[in-house]
């Protein structure tokens, strides 16, 4: 029997298509050759990597779930897997990479016109182009429905006043996909970078997600084309899909850094010597790592399994909302454990856990607070509302 590997303790391996593990293999190397050996500088200098969108392009990552468009038209097992390479590198990198497949060309193939497919999902699968998704507004949050931003018909136009809060790739984006409030109910709309009247500005200052650009975003009377509307977004529920989309990929990414903490701090317990043996030699420390690889297994079973569904076209939102809820919960517990256990060597950027550590606050709030998802579920459990 083969060994069994710290980070794949029921060798999930092995229920991978050789394509599914081609596919993550190609991502690790990226990761491992071109992420790893800049992220931290990164991270310390609030930069995000932006010389690195070509590579991911190359390598097809960008809306790799879509049919057709120059686009992969990889399974969803395949999605997770690269998300949770890519988070093993840095959050920001999966961030990236989640907004503009789940949240800007997922909702342009499920929802747009032909011309606007043509238009924008070849352009940013080449990574030529890219978007940004604006629903998030300053007081808005959890309450998506208390939206402010508005759209007004103007002849065949229409005219967008608002603005939105926390939007990832904001300042870097040749396009936004703004969610306003109409007469009709909330509809979505496809607002171009030099359109009169939005502007962007990014927000600093941040100690989680500093290798990955957050922008506000502001909308005065933005005029735009009636062709530039979404024709199949209508109501909350069509943005609300889209972070279906987007909370599936992060159920799978967090893993990875939930990885990249836990192999670090089991290396680490290996070579330092404390009260004359390694501490990996130590109770209490094995004890702490069987609960890491413990968390970090059931992390991924439980993808693993949602991604199966999702691919049969069995995947419900409330299933997606469990595994996000516990597998971000599972995340951040590892990371602060894996900093914890790295000593003082730990709260310093050479060493992964404590970065990871302070992007998971940010992953765990962001596509829906814990909260917000155990309520989901609970509604699912009983039927009843009680946001």
């Amino acid at each position: 029997m083969d060994p069994i590997a710290p980070s794949d303790f029921f060798r999930i391996e092995h229920l991978l298509t050789e394509d599914e593990r081609q596919v993550r293999d190609a991502v690790a190397r990226f990761v491992d050759d071109r992420v790893l050996p800049i992220i931290a500088e990164s991270f310390e200098n609030d930069h995000f990597p932006r010389e690195l969108i070509p590579e991911m392009a190359a390598l097809g990552l960008f809306g790799c779930s879509i049919e057709g468009y120059e686009c992969a038209g990889l399974n969803a097992i395949c999605y997770g897997l690269i998300c949770q390479e890519l988070e093993r590198g840095d959050s920001g990198m999966r961030s990236f990479a989640s907004v503009q497949s789940s949240l800007v060309m997922y909702p342009i193939h499920a929802m747009g016109s032909d011309e606007q497919k043509n238009r924008w999902l070849p352009a940013m699968a080449k990574g030529e182009a890219i978007g940004c998704f604006g629903l998030t507004e300053p007081d808005g949050g959890s309450d998506p429905g208390t939206m402010k931003t508005t759209a007004r018909r103007d002849g065949g136009d229409w005219i967008l006043n608002g603005a939105k809060m926390w939007i990832t790739n904001g300042c870097l984006a040749d396009v936004a996909l703004i969610w306003a409030a109409t007469d009709d109910g909330v509809r979505g709309f496809v607002v171009e970078r030099d359109m009169p009247g939005y502007t962007t500005r990014e927000i600093k200052r941040k100690f989680s997600l500093r290798a990955s650009v957050t922008s506000e975003l502001f909308l005065e009377n933005v005029r735009v084309p009636d062709a530039n509307r979404l024709p199949g977004a209508e109501g909350l529920g069509a943005p609300l899909s889209c972070l279906t989309q987007a909370r599936y990929g992060i159920s799978w990414g967090v893993i990875g850094a939930a990885e990249a903490c836990f192999i670090e701090a089991l290396e680490y317990s290996k070579v330092r010597v404390l009260f004359g043996s390694p501490l990996s030699h130590k109770q209490a420390v094995q004890l702490r790592l069987a609960e890491m690889a413990r968390r970090i297994t059931t992390a991924q079973l439980l993808a693993y399994r949602l991604g199966r569904m999702k691919d049969a076209g069995e995947m419900h939102h409330s299933q997606v909302s469990m595994a996000k809820w516990n597998n971000c919960r599972m995340a951040l517990d590892v990371a602060r454990d894996a900093r914890d256990l790295l000593g003082a060597s730990g709260i310093t950027v050479e060493c992964t856990p404590i970065r990871h550590m302070l992007n998971l606050e940010s992953v765990i709030t962001y596509e829906g607070t814990e909260t917000i998802h155990e309520l989901i579920v609970g509604r699912q459990l009983t039927d009843a509302v009680a946001f």
